[in-house]
C-alpha cells in the first residue's frame, strides 16, 4: 500500500487552489472547475468542490469543518517560507518554532480554516529521518 493523497472539500475550489499554489510554489493541475491537484514527488493535495461529495456519499463531508487534521509540508527553510507568506497568510497560528522532536515548524490556517504545518528538520535525527 502507498499513501498518495489527501483531499480537501471546499465551497470555493479556485480560492483554495490559489492559496495552496502561492503557499507551496506548486502549480495545480485543474481537471475541472470542481477538482484540482497539487502534485509533489511524495503525495498529492487534491481540492474538490462540495458538488463532488454527492458522487461518493451525499452529506458525508462538510467544507471548512476540519478540527482534527493538519496538512503538512516538508520544506527546505521554514523561516524563508514564513517570510514569503507574511503578507499573504491572514492567520499564523504559530511562528517558526523548533519542536522537541527536531523539526522547526510553523502552523497557519488556509482560507477554509484547515491547519497547515510547514516544517524543516533541524536536528541530526530529524534530518536523517527525512533525508531525500
Amino acid at each position: 500500500m502507498d499513501f498518495v493523497s489527501i483531499r480537501i472539500i471546499t465551497d470555493d475550489v479556485a480560492r483554495l487552489v490559489e492559496f495552496y499554489e502561492k503557499a507551496t510554489g506548486v502549480s495545480a493541475i485543474r481537471a475541472t472547475e470542481d477538482f484540482a491537484e497539487l502534485r509533489t514527488p511524495s503525495a498529492t493535495l487534491a481540492v474538490a468542490s462540495t458538488r463532488t461529495v454527492a458522487l461518493f456519499a451525499p452529506g458525508s463531508s462538510r467544507p471548512a469543518d476540519n478540527h482534527s487534521v493538519i496538512i503538512e509540508f516538508l520544506v527546505d527553510d521554514v523561516d524563508l517560507v514564513h517570510a514569503n507568506l507574511a503578507g499573504f497568510v491572514g492567520d499564523f497560528v504559530t511562528e517558526p518554532t523548533t519542536m522537541p522532536w527536531g523539526n522547526r515548524s510553523m502552523l497557519l490556517r488556509d482560507p477554509d480554516g484547515n491547519l497547515v504545518n510547514f516544517f524543516t528538520p533541524v536536528t541530526p535525527a530529524a534530518i536523517e529521518k527525512f533525508a531525500r
